[in-house]
């Protein structure tokens, strides 16, 4: 059971990694661009990958209406998400701590996964329906004013994960390190389940 707690308490520290590492990445790619704009989007705000790439597609977006890109302070994700991340990385280090005392069973390393895979859940889903508002709400001032062949207005939601092309734009939607970091430490914590649950079995 120690083992299996020493790995629960390692498991969480990769957490750690979205206060350094951005958690997902949008490219924007044209043929006047030869190269793409990019935004990584961190647990603490939107940042360019290349000097003025925010500056520039905020620009692009004035043309059809969209609204600027948050600041930090313009959602309240920005100022949740660390604190959240931060209260799972210390209740992960906790619970391995408590286990490896002999205080609570190996089952609190699941409930930790499945605690932080809801958590997980929840914040993809607001940042889909962010994307959403923030492709389909747009200014009927617009300088540019497209519609699709129905006649209905054409939106601009980047995909939540994966490819799609929008006018002469191919966009891009992937995690990035700090999303593949959490990845790694959630399965740690499966894996010191199992670990757990095998040295008990043997006991």
């Amino acid at each position: 059971m120690k083992k299996a707690s020493l790995i629960m308490m390692i498991g969480p520290l990769f957490l750690l990694g979205l206060f350094a590492f951005p958690l997902w990445n949008i490219m924007l790619g044209a043929p006047q661009y030869p190269e793409p704009l990019g935004m990584n989007i961190h647990i603490d705000g939107i940042r360019d990958m290349n000097e003025f790439d925010l500056q520039n597609i905020d620009g692009l977006n004035h043309y059809i209406g969209m609204k600027t890109l948050p600041k930090p302070e313009d959602m309240w994700e920005f100022g949740t998400f660390p604190l959240v991340i931060g209260g799972m990385v210390a209740l992960g280090v906790l619970i391995g701590l408590l286990g490896f005392m002999g205080k609570v069973s190996y089952k609190w390393f699941m409930g930790w996964f499945v605690l932080m895979s809801v958590l997980g859940i929840l914040g993809m889903y607001d940042f889909n329906e962010w994307m959403v508002d923030y492709g389909t709400n747009l200014d009927p001032h617009a300088i540019m004013k497209l519609a699709n062949p129905d006649g209905t207005p054409m939106t601009y939601k980047p995909p939540l994960f994966g490819h799609a092309k929008m006018l002469n734009f191919d966009v891009t939607s992937l995690p990035s390190t700090g999303a593949w970091m959490m990845f790694t430490g959630m399965m740690f914590t499966v894996f010191a389940f199992f670990v757990g649950w095998k040295s008990q079995k043997s006991e």
